[in-house]
């Protein structure tokens, strides 16, 4: 086997499981901001509407992060 293909062989493995602990975070993320809102509902149910609304809105922008490293695995693959 030549250097470089070993070479080339492990960095496109490397990208493949950065991306995967790169999705982690998100997923943690919307775990936190889901949980909180139904804590949220649970204390105060009349504003279930208005936390249901910021609820999509923290879970669009925590997913954002999750495309931005799906973007960058393509890039730098």
């Amino acid at each position: 086997m030549d250097a470089n293909t070993v070479l080339a062989e492990i960095t496109g493995n490397i990208a493949t499981v950065g991306y995967g602990l790169a999705a982690i975070g998100p997923a943690i993320g919307v775990g936190i901001v889901v949980g909180k809102t139904i804590e949220s509902v649970a204390r105060q149910p009349e504003l279930q509407g208005r936390l249901t609304v910021l609820m999509y809105i923290g879970i669009a922008f925590t997913e954002a992060l999750a495309f931005i490293g799906i973007a960058t695995y393509f890039i730098f693959v």
